[in-house]
């Protein structure tokens, strides 16, 4: 029940048929008995700017989640950002604090790491391969940095995106081994597609599967299908798997508190979330 005190967190991206996250906080608020809800809004690249500005105008506006394809564009709006947007180049997380301002933070990389995690995978050491530079593919090459990797191979369609990020890369973790072009996931122990490859149906392959080692960890980060072409190719190779929807879960206990609800665990969140089928 949306009444005249719920506080609102907008969802902003575009498009936004694929969103998951209102199925996933909205039965959570109200299992919780807290009076906020998330509603999507659809929002073209080029009024992005004046939106994101307009909506923290209102005062019944707790935050806002921010998804493809604005991610990368929200840093340069922000008054101040975390370490993670710093080094991503991406933001996911936006709230006004005390004195007006916006302050931004990046969650997709801790919400994929902390899947890892809990999937036995430790970061620490690991020899990745990220596929994919952009918003989400930074925030996990960042993570994955922060946590511990030994080596990180970037690769985006983009080449000058990769270079970028492997600059911020160095200056943070100057002991991490960093290269980019090539997406060739030979020699990897972990690997992701941060791409939006996977997303409809005849999509191209992000990278060639026959290449990953069997054992190798293959993260997935498309949440429009659970199980990807990719991942059921690389599952059939017999390495372990992450769908997409094990990050966007795992990141919501922190985004709780970044807003300042009340939070949760990764497995109440899926016991009481409504994706129902194809959503």
């Amino acid at each position: 029940m949306i009444r005249g005190t719920t506080a609102l967190i907008t969802h902003i991206g575009y498009p936004t048929h694929t969103f998951k996250s209102p199925l996933i906080y909205n039965p959570y608020f109200e299992q919780a008995g807290i009076d906020a809800v998330v509603v999507p809004m659809a929002c073209r690249p080029e009024h992005y700017a004046n939106l994101l500005r307009a909506v923290f105008t209102l005062d019944n506006v707790r935050g806002a989640l921010i998804t493809m394809p604005h991610k990368v564009t929200t840093v340069g709006l922000l008054d101040s950002a975390s370490p993670a947007v710093r080094i991503a180049g991406a933001c996911n997380a936006v709230k006004r604090v005390a004195d007006g301002t916006l302050a931004g933070d990046m969650f997709d990389g801790e919400g994929f790491v902390r899947a890892m995690r809990r999937k036995s995978c430790q970061p620490e050491g690991a020899n990745a391969l990220v596929v994919g530079c952009g918003g989400v593919g930074s925030a996990i090459a960042a993570a994955l940095a922060g946590s511990g990797a030994a080596a990180i191979s970037l690769f985006d369609a983009n080449a000058e995106t990769a270079t970028a990020l492997a600059g911020r890369l160095s200056a943070h973790y100057p002991k991490l081994r960093v290269c980019t072009g090539s997406k060739d996931p030979a020699g990897h122990t972990v690997v992701v597609n941060a791409t939006p490859l996977g997303m409809n149906a005849g999509d191209p392959m992000p990278m060639d599967v026959s290449r990953i080692a069997t054992g190798s960890f293959v993260g997935e980060v498309v949440l429009k299908a659970e199980m990807t072409a990719f991942l059921l190719a690389a599952q059939a190779r017999g390495c372990r798997i992450q769908v997409g929807s094990d990050m966007l879960f795992e990141q919501i206990p922190a985004y709780l508190e970044f807003f300042g609800f009340p939070t949760t665990t990764a497995d109440h969140l899926r016991a009481v979330a409504r994706l129902g089928n194809g959503s």
